[in-house]
């Protein structure tokens, strides 16, 4: 139904820093997301305010050098880096005789091109059309509701009543499909959980290089580019991971710093991969200048959607980009993994990552030495059936020691299948 609008491809940016408030927009960002929605930015108009104008949000003079700015590089739309009011759009249209988006026009217009699957292009239909409600406006007077009286009834309803009906059936219809989705979405999740696959999800700031690690962890061929949003749906691959088994991984949007609620809402079902894995990998350009903002804003969307009690791996990527540094993992205190530096381009790193991850699912791994006797024949069968021994050595009084490393889970459903009660097992601290 809502087609994206052809913003043509040369624009003038409007970046105006507001002294009233502290968190000002980014104007490097913001250059990068017109770039990756395929527009060429031809001049930027900056200044600085104490608050917007309600009328034009910004002044009159400034609305005069951003004129002079379309003329002069001939360009077809004016960008803002703000959020405008559905007033303040068409005021400055008005104005300019131009076409007119904003932050939140822009970030959508790069959703609708990144979209890939039925799912996405689903949630950036809803966030495009609810971002277009507020934005109807009354333009068909002749068929404006005429006065009472008979012979004097106009039509049922006005062209913006009957835009703003068809709208609403729409949204209702769409957020019927999302629920499906959902429901599909969580019946494969459940079915996951159910067989007990650990899933990890990379998250991170857009343009952290998630998609290019993914296709280096994965061998896979997901759509990676140096672009924001290059990623839009979640992409599950299966891995295999020594003492753990199978893994979900799985890959998702970029975060972006002020990302409208209205999107962070639409795109909620995207995000609920991230709320329900068993390990976040948090992505991190390392290069980036904006580093610390980057990782300060992933913290507060995963908090928003209920995902920051999840354990966190920090992979701090594009060490390729920093001058004879090499791969290597730091540990807190305990000597947990809590941060690995690697390169997803040129590789380096992805095998100590690997061992990361193995490390952090694997705090649910038992490492037993078991001491077995001549009547544990079916345990011992069932511990090296499941290819969990390590090691086995043979002592003169008949019972044996066997080493054992298997998930948690594993080992109860093993102990259940022998007929053995947990308690009644004899195990040896270590064994020289």
């Amino acid at each position: 139904m809502f087609e994206r609008p052809d913003v043509g491809e040369r624009a003038v940016l409007v970046h105006i820093d507001f002294t009233a408030y502290e968190d000002s927009e980014d104007l490097e960002e913001f250059r990068e997301l017109v770039t990756s929605a395929g527009v060429e930015p031809v001049a930027v108009v900056t200044g600085s305010r104490k608050q917007p104008s309600p009328r034009l949000f910004v002044g009159e003079g400034k609305l005069e050098e951003i004129r002079d700015a379309i003329t002069a590089s001939e360009a077809d739309v004016v960008l803002f880096n703000h959020a405008l009011s559905p007033s303040q759009e068409r005021n400055i249209e008005r104005e300019l005789k131009c076409r007119v988006l904003d932050r939140t026009g822009v970030i959508l217009d790069i959703f609708a091109q990144r979209a890939r699957t039925h799912e996405g292009k689903l949630q950036v239909e809803l966030a495009q059309l609810e971002h277009m409600s507020t934005r109807l406006v009354r333009g068909w007077t002749h068929l404006e509701r005429q006065k009472g009286g008979i012979g004097l009834r106009g039509p049922g309803e006005t062209q913006l009543e009957t835009d703003r009906r068809l709208l609403r059936e729409r949204i209702k219809s769409i957020h019927k499909r999302l629920e499906k989705v959902r429901r599909q979405r969580n019946q494969g999740r459940r079915a996951r959980l159910r067989a007990d696959i650990p899933t990890v999800s990379l998250v991170g700031y857009t343009n952290a290089g998630k998609s290019t690690l993914f296709n280096r962890l994965t061998t896979s061929t997901v759509y990676a580019a140096n672009q924001l949003f290059a990623t839009l749906d979640p992409t599950l691959r299966r891995l295999e991971l020594p003492d753990i088994g199978p893994v979900v991984l799985a890959d998702t949007v970029g975060f972006i710093r002020h990302l409208p609620h209205k999107l962070v809402e639409a795109f909620r079902a995207t995000l609920e991969e991230t709320t329900e894995a068993s390990l976040l990998l948090h992505i991190i350009d390392c290069y980036d200048g904006r580093r610390d903002d980057n990782i300060e804003q992933v913290e507060s969307v995963l908090a928003e959607i209920g995902a920051d009690e999840i354990p966190v791996l920090q992979v701090f990527n594009k060490i390729d980009l920093l001058d004879g540094f090499t791969p290597r993992i730091d540990r807190n205190e305990e000597g947990v993994p809590v941060r690995v530096w690697v390169s997803a381009v040129s590789g380096e790193g992805i095998d100590i990552l690997f061992d990361a991850i193995v490390e952090r699912l694997a705090e649910d791994v038992v490492h037993h030495f078991v001491l077995l006797g001549p009547a544990d024949g079916k345990l011992r069968a069932l511990l090296h059936e499941a290819g969990s021994v390590l090691s086995e050595e043979h002592r003169e009084t008949g019972d044996s020691v066997v080493e054992v490393r298997l998930q948690n889970r594993d080992w109860l459903q093993l102990l259940s299948r022998a007929g053995v009660k947990e308690h009644e097992i004899r195990l040896e601290d270590s064994h020289a």
